[in-house]
């Protein structure tokens, strides 16, 4: 187990104390990048916790299609369908976080369901973006592995990613139902998947609630898991 330093010691290069004071705050609710002005470390993180409650209010609106996107899943899932998701980026590393919850388990112990990142395999992934191009890195791998009553979903903080885009292309000539997390919209992921939650935020502040997206959904999905097992129902 790693020690945390100690506090009443002292560092080679002297004990830190945070620069509070030392530059300007930004005001309550300056979602500002970039303000002309110089933040301390302190205040730059107190102004990022504060910008994310806009954020995480646009998810609460949200929150019924995040509940039914839990219980349609899980639906699926018990019948024998899979999850597909990919994403970009730190969107990827959100989309492996999902469906590990779903192979591994969330919180409570539970059956495995069948999800797959579609970035994660890298041989197939350098294959295909090497012999096909990055664009199609997605869409060849949803020909693959997608089938009709499967769901895919897809993640972008822009939603412009032309090899998601591809994707969703592809999945709905298959019979896959395609779901976008993304950020502002209108933009073309979300006009071209079937249903989108849509974070209105920057994009660090969208990711986030990304995350905390999935991790309802999971509540959702396990509520629903455990619903049908009292009423019998099997894959």
């Amino acid at each position: 187990m790693t020690a945390e330093w100690p506090l009443t010691r002292e560092h080679p290069r002297g004990p830190f104390v945070p620069r509070t004071g030392t530059a300007q705050e930004a005001p309550d609710g300056d979602e500002r990048a970039d303000t002309g002005t110089v933040q301390d470390p302190v205040a730059a993180v107190r102004a990022h916790l504060r910008s994310v409650q806009t954020a995480l209010e646009s998810l609460g609106g949200q929150s019924l299609r995040v509940a039914a996107w839990g219980e349609d899943l899980a639906q699926r899932l018990q019948a024998g369908h899979r999850l597909l998701a990919a994403g970009n980026g730190g969107s990827a590393a959100e989309a492996q976080h999902l469906t590990a919850e779903l192979l591994g388990r969330f919180q409570d112990e539970r059956a495995p369901f069948s999800a797959i990142s579609l970035h994660a395999d890298t041989s197939a992934v350098t294959a295909i973006a090497n012999d096909y191009g990055f664009e199609e890195l997605y869409a060849r791998q949803v020909r693959a592995h997608g089938r009709p009553g499967d769901v895919l979903m897809l993640l972008s903080t822009s939603g412009k990613s032309p090899n998601l885009l591809r994707a969703a292309e592809v999945a709905s000539r298959t019979g896959i139902t395609t779901w976008a997390l993304t950020g502002r919209s209108p933009n073309p992921l979300s006009l071209n998947c079937d249903e989108t939650i849509a974070i209105d935020g920057p994009a660090p502040h969208v990711q986030e609630c990304h995350l905390i997206a999935l991790h309802a959904m999971c509540r959702a999905f396990d509520s629903e898991i455990r619903r049908l097992g009292r009423a019998g129902v099997r894959a």
